[in-house]
């Protein structure tokens, strides 16, 4: 069982916001943990969502962000997620790639839109010396600053896209100060430097983050108090305009939730193999698989804590391996725990602490269909939500080779139809199909209400209430045959 408190995630904004420029934006990246509850909460404190799907979309704006203010990033960018995340109003992308600046522009253009884009830049420089390196050599993130230089013919004739300026993002958890201050009076250099050689107005730059926090061992939240001043210093020497024309960012997503989080979970069983001591857990990498995708083994350090006595003996001092329930080997949470080992009970509960992000969904949820845990939401000590993350199998059609080509030889539509059911349901894009789930995409009472008018206006029909069955609404295929009855009556 997973508890958040809102209370931490409240202390950390404040703390990261008293460590930046004042005047500069903090974006909350969702991919540290989606809970709508943490994600609102940001929001509500002033924080705008940094989304790199349409998933990370739907969750935002379901968590009342402004379209406008959203902040689209990745280097794997679809042109059919693209095309959602326009429709829906997004304000700003992050551009990897001069391939993926076209497959932006693109799909603003089949949108009828022109849409902000920043350069994500891979950095000549790379001072900084802590914390896990994304760019400052050879990187999928990013395109390198030498080949932008000269491009600016290039990026100039790009239509469908506003060249609002830059996105950087060198260096990730980052304890040490110095280098992350290094890292990023870097990146302002940069940004000046390519100003200059591009001729773009930089009315967005985007300074990434790397701001750190422990992940499943005990520790404090790492503090900046000497970014600001710094930092500050050298936006005024390169961008001396800036705080009237210049949306300063700066990225978090572990730092603002990390130490919000703790795991409790259970000894299921205490036992010795060949001078090996095992904790078996009612949890494992299906709930805390963090860092199994890329086969390092997780900085686990279980606390106990006073809950229960158990059913069994004290066991001896000592290490012990701390291993989940699945049927794997794999399934492996600690080496060599030797904090908890000498009060570890069959029945006891442990505390693994600071898993605020990278839990439930960077974890195994699917792996062998066991239950994904309970995340319990409290603020100021009361419970404010209890649920938990299931995976749910939805039908696709059949027989095709990809849904637009399904989509082309199947649908009874004009080409209004997609168009409107695309504006009240991004997440179907423009490539409608006939037995698309719309409950799946989205819609609830609102956007039902929402979608209704819309179609009434497109049509110039009405449509009555007696129209109105549940089952009308379940596909665009049902949904268009009470479109085409209230067309019939126009007649």
């Amino acid at each position: 069982m997973y508890v958040y408190d809102l209370d931490r995630v409240r202390e950390a904004r404040a703390d990261l916001v008293a460590a930046v420029p004042e005047g500069a934006q903090l974006l909350y990246s969702l991919k540290a943990n989606p809970h709508p509850d943490l994600v609102g909460e940001l929001l509500a404190g002033g924080c705008h969502a940094e989304v790199s799907s349409t998933g990370e979309l739907s969750t935002a704006l379901a968590a009342g962000a402004v379209p406008a203010e959203v902040f689209y990033t990745g280097p794997g960018k679809t042109a059919e997620e693209l095309e959602i995340a326009v429709r829906a109003g997004v304000g700003t992308f992050s551009c990897e790639s001069l391939v993926d600046l076209q497959r932006v522009a693109a799909a603003a253009r089949e949108c009828d839109r022109e849409v902000d884009v920043v350069l994500r830049v891979n950095g000549a420089e790379a001072p900084g010396g802590a914390g896990m390196r994304m760019t400052g050599e050879a990187s999928q993130f990013g395109t390198d600053v030498e080949i932008l230089m000269g491009r600016r013919a290039e990026l100039a004739g790009v239509r469908g896209v506003r060249l609002a300026g830059f996105h950087f993002f060198p260096l990730t958890n980052v304890y040490d100060e110095q280098s992350l201050l290094d890292e990023m009076t870097g990146s302002v250099r940069t940004a000046a430097a390519l100003a200059g050689e591009l001729g773009i107005e930089v009315r967005v730059l985007d300074l990434g983050g790397g701001f750190a926090c422990p992940f499943a061992k005990e520790g404090e939240r790492p503090r900046y108090p000497g970014l600001r001043a710094p930092l500050t210093a050298a936006l005024d020497e390169h961008f001396p305009r800036w705080r009237a024309t210049t949306r300063v960012l700066f990225e978090s997503g572990r730092h603002l939730v990390g130490d919000s989080g703790v795991l409790l979970c259970t000894v299921s069983d205490v036992k010795d193999s060949r001078g090996t001591r095992f904790a078996v857990l009612d949890t494992g990498i299906n709930h805390l698989g963090g860092l199994s995708g890329i086969g390092r083994l997780l900085p686990l350090a279980a606390a106990v804590l006073p809950v229960g006595s158990g059913d069994a003996e004290e066991t001896a001092s000592g290490k012990i391996r701390l291993v989940g329930p699945l049927c794997t080997p794999a399934d492996t949470l600690g080496r060599g725990a030797a904090d908890v080992s000498a009060h570890v009970r069959v029945g006891q509960i442990l505390a693994i602490p600071n898993v605020g992000a990278y839990g439930p969904t960077a974890s195994l949820i699917g792996f062998l269909g066991r239950p994904g845990a309970a995340e319990i939401v409290v603020s100021d000590g009361d419970v404010v939500t209890a649920s938990r993350l299931v995976l749910v199998r939805e039908p696709v059609a059949p027989h095709t080779t990809s849904r637009q080509e399904n989509t082309m030889e199947t649908t009874p539509w004009d080409a209004r139809y997609p168009k409107v059911l695309a504006e009240v349901l991004p997440r179907l894009g423009s490539s409608v199909g006939p037995d698309d789930n719309l409950r799946a995409a989205g819609l609830d009472s609102l956007a039902l209400v929402d979608l209704l008018v819309r179609l009434e206006e497109a049509y110039d029909v009405t449509i009555p209430d007696d129209d109105l069955d549940p089952e009308a609404f379940a596909t665009p295929a049902s949904l268009w045959q009470v479109v085409q009855a209230a067309l019939a009556r126009t007649r």
